[in-house]
C-alpha cells in the first residue's frame, strides 16, 4: 500500500496508470474514475447530498483542506445543478488535472514538460513510484478476491474496489469472478451511512457506462 494517506480519487488514478502505457494517453480512461472517486469521498463527508437526484452541496463555506475535493465542491456550486451521473464525466478533465499536480508534489508521479508539434507547450506524466502503485493495485485484487471477510474491510478500501470494478480497472476476470463480493463490497462502502447507497449506486452505473463506451 502507498504511504500516508491517500484520497479516492488519487488511488482510482493511481489504479489506472497501466506502467507499460505511454506517457500522456488514456486521458479519457483516468478522468471518469478519478472524478467518481472525489464525488464519493464528497458523499462520504456528507459535502455533497442528494436532493432528488442532484448533486448539492450542503452549503457554500465548507472545506476539506484538499485541494482536488474542494476544487470540485467549487466547481458544482458555481454550475447549474446537475445528477450525480453526469458529474462523472462533466468537465471531469478539471478534476484528473489537480489529481495529477498532487500527485506529483508527493512523488507518485513525474510531470514532463513537453512541447507539441515543437510550439504548443503541453505536460506528459509519467509513474514514479512503480511499486507504490502495484502495492496498491494487487491490495484491491486482495479485496475483491477474499478471502478476508468484507466486513473486515475498511469502508474506504471497499468504495476503492468497487469503484475500480465498475470502471474496469482492475482484471475482469477479479470483478466477473466475484459478482457477488463486489455487491457486498458496495454495501460495506456505504455502511456507515446507508443513505449514500444510491448515490454510490448511480454513480457506479455511470462509471459502468463510461468504461463500455471507451476502446
Amino acid at each position: 500500500m502507498p504511504d500516508g494517506p491517500l484520497s479516492l480519487p488519487a488511488r482510482l488514478c493511481l489504479l489506472a496508470w497501466a506502467p507499460a502505457r505511454p506517457p500522456g494517453t488514456g486521458t479519457a480512461q483516468l478522468s471518469g474514475p478519478v472524478r467518481a472517486g472525489a464525488l464519493t469521498e464528497l458523499a462520504r463527508h456528507g459535502l455533497l447530498v442528494d436532493e432528488d437526484g442532484i448533486a448539492t452541496p450542503v452549503d457554500l463555506d465548507s472545506r476539506t483542506g484538499d485541494a482536488v475535493l474542494d476544487g470540485l465542491l467549487d466547481l458544482v456550486r458555481e454550475s447549474c445543478p446537475h445528477r450525480w451521473r453526469t458529474w462523472v464525466t462533466l468537465r471531469s478533465r478539471v478534476t484528473l488535472d489537480a489529481v495529477r499536480e498532487q500527485l506529483v508534489a508527493q512523488g507518485y508521479l513525474r510531470a514532463e514538460k513537453k512541447r507539441v508539434l515543437g510550439v504548443f507547450p503541453s505536460v506528459e506524466y509519467a509513474l514514479e513510484r512503480v511499486a507504490a502503485a502495484e502495492a496498491l493495485r494487487e491490495e484491491t485484487r486482495r479485496t475483491l478476491r477474499g478471502p478476508r471477510p468484507v466486513a473486515q474491510v475498511s469502508e474506504r478500501d471497499a468504495a476503492v474496489a468497487t469503484l475500480a470494478a465498475s470502471a474496469e480497472l482492475v482484471p475482469a476476470e477479479d470483478a466477473g469472478a466475484h459478482e457477488r463480493r463486489v455487491r457486498e463490497l458496495a454495501e460495506r462502502a456505504v455502511a456507515s451511512a446507508p443513505g449514500l447507497a444510491e448515490i454510490v449506486g448511480e454513480i457506479r452505473t455511470a462509471l459502468a457506462a463510461t468504461a463500455t463506451a471507451l476502446p
